[in-house]
């Protein structure tokens, strides 16, 4: 939320002064409209100082489809995905979407898998956890146990939204700390967590810290003693916004997914890796039993009664289409080709990073395409100031620190996504360069200590 500005400030027209000769206010609504050109070019003009999205470094979100992609998105903006019943063949479409995905992820078929399209990740994740919650509860209700206490499991390098999830359904959050060498999970600290009201643990495949994999097989590994001698169910959520689009292409024969036991929920994101333009994300679970009947809902709406499971509501059904249009075009090859080129432009480039005197790598893109580096030691420049330098030609590298336990650790980190070329990184690498060339030639140059907000 932002505060109200000023009644009093105007935009003052540029290009469309031959369409409109008055100032406009910015922050009410203007007596009178504009005509359509006018109204474009105001807002084309606001527009202009955005960044180049191609190189912005920091979103793992997708920035280019191919142009038949952008027609089907244009050609389906109005159709409203919760209105199964006026539009049924989008919805047949979101189905096909949910049966690719858990077949990809290795769903057991008798075990009847299900799922979801979602606004993003982010929803897909709450509607995941709020599954494990309610069949958390289901099982102490049965032993006549309390509920007034659930906790959920997870490293102190999980996303944002997770954190959101614990504060909205009030669920207590127990963090596994990183370490100096380990930015993520560690499955056996994070059992010492676990008890009877855990919810569950969840586990990420692409932490958005350095790009790393959980262990998620040695995770499942050392719940599925635990839980035998325990007597406890506690489920694994694998959050793999990004890398749920990465490893069955790239790492195939790695176990994070279905064919592990106690995986019983999965989160993905189709615009990020899933290479659809923001948003659509994906919620699938191993089996009808994972999905609580209380959180689906019977509605009669616009002439038909449907069921719906979401946060949201209303949303559009256009980057569902969009989804499958890259199922159809890319096929499992194609997207193969395309994560694999992304990795080795991201292997190229942290090489050529770490060749550079200042920096050491923390990663190097061999999980999904996402690499970081720190600075060796102090130096007359941080990586902040490195950052901001690289705006000078529209670079957007980010600096952050580290989570908890490790925030006196800084890094930069690049995220590699289609459209970013060898040749672009080369530039890119001449970019830092020049930079590192400055920094050493002004020694009177004093090193920033923190820079702009940065998200998780």
């Amino acid at each position: 939320m932002h505060p109200i500005k000023k009644k009093d400030s105007y935009i003052t027209p540029t290009y469309a002064r031959q369409f409109a000769d008055k100032s406009v206010p910015k922050y009410e609504m203007p007596k009178e409209g504009l005509s359509r050109e006018a109204a474009y070019n105001l807002v084309k003009d606001e527009l202009i100082m955005d960044g180049n999205s191609r190189l912005n470094l920091a979103t793992f979100v997708t920035t280019w489809m191919e142009p038949e992609a952008k027609k089907l998105i244009d050609e389906t903006l109005d159709k409203n995905m919760v209105d199964k019943d006026e539009y049924p063949a989008t919805a047949e479409i979101e189905l096909r979407c949910v049966n690719i995905l858990a077949r990809l992820y290795h769903a057991p078929e008798d075990e009847k898998p299900c799922g979801t399209s979602t606004i993003g990740s982010s929803e897909a994740a709450m509607l995941c956890g709020m599954a494990m919650k309610w069949r958390w509860r289901k099982r102490m209700e049965a032993k006549g146990k309390q509920t007034a206490k659930p906790n959920i499991v997870m490293g102190a390098n999980v996303q944002v939204c997770w954190e959101k999830f614990c504060r909205y359904f009030e669920i207590e959050p127990r963090f596994v700390p990183c370490e100096k060498d380990r930015f993520h999970l560690d499955p056996q600290k994070a059992l010492e967590l676990c008890d009877e009201n855990t919810i569950g643990v969840v586990g990420i495949m692409g932490s958005t810290f350095d790009g790393s994999y959980e262990p998620i097989e040695e995770l499942n590994r050392l719940i599925d003693k635990y839980n035998s001698k325990s007597g406890f169910e506690i489920p694994i959520h694998v959050d793999a916004a990004s890398g749920g689009f990465i490893a069955p292409f790239l790492q195939p024969k790695l176990k994070w997914d279905f064919r592990l036991k106690w995986v019983k929920s999965i989160n993905v994101s189709g615009h990020k890796y899933g290479l659809v333009y923001p948003g659509v994300g994906w919620a699938i679970w191993r089996s009808w039993d994972e999905m609580p009947k209380e959180l689906l809902f019977h509605v009669s709406y616009l002439g038909g009664n449907m069921p719906t499971l979401a946060i949201n509501f209303s949303r559009p059904g256009e980057q569902v289409v969009a989804q499958y249009y890259n199922f159809l075009r890319l096929g499992f090859e194609g997207y193969r080709k395309i994560q694999q080129n992304c990795q080795d432009v991201a292997l190229y480039l942290s090489s050529q990073i770490a060749k550079m005197g200042p920096f050491k790598l923390i990663s190097d893109g061999s999980d999904i395409p996402v690499f970081c580096w720190t600075l060796k030691e102090k130096t007359n420049f941080s990586l902040y100031d490195l950052a901001e330098r690289l705006r000078d030609r529209g670079w957007l590298v980010p600096a952050y620190p580290m989570p908890e336990n490790a925030q006196d650790l800084v890094v930069q980190r690049v995220v590699v996504k289609e459209g970013f070329s060898h040749d672009m990184a080369d530039k890119l690498l001449a970019d830092i360069r020049r930079h590192l060339d400055y920094f050493a030639n002004t020694p009177t140059h004093v090193a920033k200590t923190e820079g702009s907000h940065f998200h998780h």
